[in-house]
């Protein structure tokens, strides 16, 4: 299948004042290769998608970047881990880790989602770049936390976009959940309303339990957080789609 112009991707970009060197974008569902349940454009290789249209989705995904700089891909487990570095050998291997950083143009950060909360991270001087992947689990464990502590960065400084993720009306969670916030941040609580379906249950709100988390770090420079995957057609979502779906990269690095 040839790299066909009708199958460049459709991107968002970011809405923060980040500064120019600091590029960034997630990609959409709307146009690619992919067909059926993954359509149209899944750089995903764990979901169960056609191995040629994946390979397709990540050339076109590289050509966004240019041939200057690899994309850093990870194989995402829902921990805190944070990776700091590329080496040639994650082009087969991927590291296990949930985040990444750069502080050089030598590489591009990469995280996937499907309902789960993109984060992108940047210092104000446009020296450092990075994204996590905080689904409830990443959160509750401290992604966010250790890729602010992995940039080094004084927290005043650091900006952060929310990118798409399933919104608290659609993201019904159980007691575990609600609890593993609230037995370690009681201010959690205002994160979560009580479901109207299932009694126990809530409706829990990522971007809040984010922006909760960030602010309590000292990062107060933060936007984002409108999107929800589960009720638009152009994002992947795990959850609305039975768990047999695509993923959405989310991309930054410093240019």
């Amino acid at each position: 299948m040839s790299d066909a112009i009708d199958l460049k991707p459709t991107l968002i970009h970011p809405d923060w004042a980040a500064p120019a060197a600091v590029k960034a974008f997630v990609t959409t569902r709307e146009t690619g290769p992919s067909q059926g349940d993954f359509a149209a454009f899944n750089p995903a290789a764990h979901v169960g998608d056609n191995p040629d249209h994946v390979a397709l989705c990540r050339r076109l995904l590289q050509k966004e970047l240019g041939d200057e700089r690899p994309l850093l891909w990870l194989n995402q487990t829902h921990s805190a881990r944070v990776q700091q570095s590329y080496h040639e050998s994650f082009q087969t291997h991927a590291p296990e880790a949930d985040a990444a950083i750069a502080t050089s143009r030598d590489y591009a950060c990469v995280v996937m989602t499907a309902d789960c909360l993109p984060v992108f991270f940047c210092d104000a001087t446009g020296t450092q770049v990075a994204v996590a992947h905080a689904g409830w689990r990443g959160l509750a464990s401290g992604v966010l936390e250790a890729t602010v502590a992995g940039m080094n960065a004084d927290p005043a400084e650091v900006l952060v976009w929310l990118g798409p993720a399933i919104s608290n009306a659609q993201f019904e969670v159980g007691p575990e959940v609600y609890n593993a916030f609230v037995a370690v941040h009681p201010d959690a609580d205002q994160a979560f309303d009580h479901s109207p379906y299932r009694l126990g249950h809530h409706m829990a709100d990522l971007y809040r339990l984010a922006r909760l988390r960030l602010e309590a770090l000292g990062v107060s420079q933060i936007s984002g957080g409108h999107f929800c995957t589960a009720c638009e057609s152009r994002f992947y979502s795990y959850r609305r789609d039975g768990g047999r779906t695509g993923r959405m990269a989310s991309v930054i690095w410093l240019d």
